[in-house]
Parts: C-alpha cells; sequence; structure tokens
C-alpha cells in the first residue's frame, strides 16, 4: 500500500486555475462597468445637448410671441384697421377656400388672348367689401388688352372690369403695352349661386352688353 504525504511548510496551491477563474470574472465586471460608464457618459452628453436645444426653441418661441405682440399692436392702432380687417377678411376666404390663387390663376387663364400675359396681381377690398384684382398684363397689342377685358367681363368670375392705366415699354420678350385693369373677383361658389339664381329668375328683358371703360386721355397721355 503507497501512501502520499505532502510534507512542505505551505500546502499546494493552484495559482494558474486561481488566475483563470477569477481573472476572467474581474475582466468581465471591469468590461460591463466600463459599458455602464460608457453608456452614462453618452446619456448624460445627449441629456445636455437636447436641453440646449430646448433652451434655445424656447428662446426662439419668446421671441416670435414678441413680434406677434408687436404686429397686433401695430395693427390695432387706428390708422391701421383697415389694412387688419382686409388681411383677416382675405385669411377667411382663403381658409374657407372661397379665394384660391389657383382658380383665381386658371380662370384668367381660360379668358387671356394669346400673346398676352400677366405680369403682377394683387387682391384688395373695396368700399363694399368685395374682392377686387388689380393685375398688370404685357403685350404686344394695346387690343389683346381690350380683348382680355371684354372676356373677364363675359366671364362668370369677373365683374365691373376697367381698364386704369396704359403704358408703352420696351422688353427684351418683345412686349410693347402694359396695361393695369381692375375687376371684382367673384369665387366659385357665389358664381354658382349667381347662376343659379339668374336661371331661376329668367328675366323677360335682354341683358345689355357689357361696356369697358378704356383709359382716359390724361392717363393714356402718361404713356408719352
Amino acid at each position: 500500500m503507497r501512501l502520499e504525504i505532502n510534507l512542505a511548510s505551505q500546502p499546494y496551491e493552484d495559482a494558474r486555475q486561481f488566475w483563470m477563474r477569477w481573472g476572467t470574472a474581474v475582466g468581465v465586471i471591469g468590461l460591463l462597468t466600463l459599458i455602464l460608464l460608457t453608456l452614462d457618459v453618452t446619456g448624460w452628453v445627449n441629456a445636455h445637448r437636447d436641453r440646449k436645444a430646448i433652451a434655445e426653441k424656447r428662446a426662439l418661441i419668446a421671441d416670435r410671441d414678441q413680434i406677434r405682440i408687436h404686429a397686433e399692436e401695430f395693427l390695432n392702432r387706428p390708422e391701421n384697421r383697415t389694412t387688419r380687417d382686409e388681411s383677416q377678411f382675405l385669411n377667411q376666404l382663403i381658409e374657407r377656400k372661397a379665394f384660391s390663387w389657383t382658380r383665381v390663376l386658371e380662370s384668367l387663364e381660360k379668358v387671356m388672348p394669346p400673346r398676352l400675359h400677366l405680369v403682377s396681381i394683387t387682391p384688395q377690398l373695396d368700399e363694399d367689401n368685395q374682392l377686387a384684382l388689380r393685375m398688370i398684363v404685357a403685350g404686344d397689342s394695346r387690343d389683346r388688352a381690350i380683348e382680355l377685358a371684354k372676356r373677364m367681363e363675359d366671364s362668370r368670375r369677373f365683374s365691373q372690369t376697367l381698364i386704369l392705366r396704359e403704358a408703352q415699354i420696351q422688353s427684351l420678350t418683345g412686349d410693347t403695352e402694359q396695361v393695369e385693369i381692375a375687376a371684382i373677383y367673384i369665387p366659385e361658389p357665389l358664381a354658382d349661386a349667381a347662376a343659379a339664381t339668374a336661371a331661376t329668375s329668367k328675366p323677360a328683358t335682354e341683358a345689355k352688353p357689357h361696356t369697358i371703360k378704356p383709359a382716359t386721355p390724361a392717363a393714356r397721355g402718361n404713356q408719352h
């Protein structure tokens, strides 16, 4: 029978196995700690960035509020109430879709003679709270502008068409005449209602032909 006796002063320990076990555990814990620390720092940086962005947005909102307050104070002045009321009326028309730039331009396109084009157009309210349009057209003939005014007057979208001003111009596009025209725009729902009323009433008398007022001699003299 063979007996194994350890006569060393210190008991035998397998250091390699110890460090393999515990070293791996310490490494995993250190890696997790590093990951958590990185996430914490990243979250702090993102939170700081978000707080800064929120502060900038709040400052921008405060500036916009101040601009809005000053604008309301300016529009509430007695001398600016007319402009404010006109703006509110136009905004209400746009909100109700009674006034649409697309439909206005489509209506003008239908009556626009060839070799005549729209230069500018401005909506405004007249004394009767009707939506008036002031537009400037240009082309190579004054007769085409007069034809446009007649077509507008004969359409269901425009009424009270009037030629305000004429001028001779020189343009690279070949335009030689520029004419300013004013007219009352009739939104589509109102035009349909007016047409229905006219159809049901059936007037016995024949309608009078529309008359387009040309520019006065004094106004035409400005073109020279």
